[in-house]
């Protein structure tokens, strides 16, 4: 694998730039591996990494439905914070951010990583009293999470000239939480392949698993594609909110229900938003992107859908929650829209266990997961890899369901 550096890409620029290598290559699908990774979305492609670099596994394949980096991971508004409730889930969090913060590093690849802060406005005293206990708890765990007036808050964020002590909900305060900070989707899916093809992980894109299948035992022995069966003794499923899809076929049921999230771009504008705005009384939040654009996103899809498109409804609500704030953008045009599908426990917490199918490990359960994919993936890995869930991890297996055990997180952005 060639190292990018700015000698290289001097060298490169003499050739016009033909000598560079593919990120990853194209190779004959293998009747059996060590290991099968379902879904080369962000924490596949992570937990691939993680298996290769940490665990020394080698002999491993990446089966995607689609195209690398066309399914959740490109479906998001790339918002990296660690701004949550529960002692079980900031420790977590606290270290995706921070293996975020040196990925670029670490897979010898350009993220466009910005750490540019995310401010919650907070309009009722109701959330006032729940983000200070949420900073109160933060604190224990070395999260950053400030209180901030709304003087302060308006000379951060020029735009935000709405809320004032007249409007239906007036801003009380707000919440700064300066490690939060975004970066490119597709770089970070991009990075993680290219390091582990390096390392000898297949990739294999457009190879749908139709089943899971398993033995007398009822151990899993690998998994039906249109390709063909291929064999392996562990399975981790990486797929989002195609999850209880996979699952059902091996016999599995999960509690999971399956949610479509939506988000909006604008048309480019000139500098005018440089931290990432909640507004979790509302139900919006935005930042603007490199490109100029505003990246909006809202609450989820009243009830369980498998769609990837967007309903009228929720749009007009989240740019009418938005506007509330923002007047001033009320000229702005929607550049284009999109739907991600959200596999949503019932505790709003993530799934990272082994099954009581053996060989069958899940990750899923995220709701927002791309702030998770470093850890996640690693989390995952060290699960199949060792047998034993790693202990950011361990609140996060399916034992809490059975024993009411829950890791009650939801509204950690948008709720209803």
């Amino acid at each position: 694998m060639a190292r990018f550096s700015f000698l290289e890409l001097a060298r490169q620029a003499l050739s016009g730039h033909q000598g560079w290598p593919r990120h990853w290559r194209s190779r004959e699908l293998q009747p059996r591996y060590d290991i099968l990774i379902i879904g080369a979305g962000g924490h596949g492609l992570a937990a691939a990494w993680h298996l290769a670099r940490d665990h020394g596994a080698r002999n491993i394949a990446v089966l995607e439905a689609g195209w690398l980096g066309g399914g959740n991971v490109a479906r998001n508004t790339v918002t990296i914070r660690s701004n949550y409730m529960r002692d079980d889930s900031i420790p977590f969090y606290v270290r995706s951010v921070a293996l975020f913060d040196r990925l670029t590093r670490d897979l010898n690849y350009n993220t466009m990583h910005s750490r540019r802060g995310m401010v919650d406005v907070l309009q009722t005293w109701g959330m006032v009293r729940d983000r200070r206990r949420r900073r109160l708890t933060m604190d224990l765990h070395g999260a950053t999470y400030r209180p901030m007036s709304v003087p302060e808050l308006r000379r951060m964020v020029p735009p935000l000239t709405g809320g004032g002590p007249d409007a239906r909900l007036p801003i009380l305060g707000a919440e700064f939480h300066p490690d939060a900070a975004v970066n490119r989707h597709d770089a970070v899916a991009w990075g993680y392949a290219r390091a582990i093809d390096a390392m000898g992980v297949e990739i294999h894109q457009n190879t749908p698993v139709r089943a899971i299948l398993r033995g007398a035992d009822g151990a899993v022995t690998g998994v039906d594609t249109p390709r063909g069966v291929v064999r392996a003794d562990k399975v981790a499923l990486a797929v989002s909110g195609h999850t209880t899809t996979l699952t059902e076929t091996a016999g599995l049921r999960l509690p999971l229900r399956t949610i479509n999230l939506s988000a909006f771009v604008s048309e480019p504008l000139q500098p005018c938003l440089d931290v990432i705005v909640n507004c979790p009384d509302l139900g919006v939040y935005l930042s603007q992107s490199d490109k100029g654009e505003l990246v909006i996103g809202g609450a989820t899809d009243l009830g369980q859908s498998f769609r990837r498109d967007v309903k009228q409804h929720v749009f007009e609500e989240t740019v009418a929650a938005m506007l509330d704030l923002f007047p001033a953008f009320r000229q702005v045009k929607m550049l284009r829209q999109w739907g991600g599908h959200l596999d949503i426990a019932h505790d709003a917490s993530p799934i990272v266990s082994a099954t009581d199918v053996p060989g069958l490990f899940v990750s899923a359960g995220w709701w927002g997961g791309y702030k998770a994919i470093p850890a996640g993936g690693m989390c995952l890995a060290h699960l199949v890899a060792t047998g034993t869930p790693h202990p950011l991890a361990a609140p996060f297996g399916l034992g809490r369901f059975r024993h009411l055990d829950y890791v009650l997180e939801a509204g950690t952005t948008t709720a209803r």
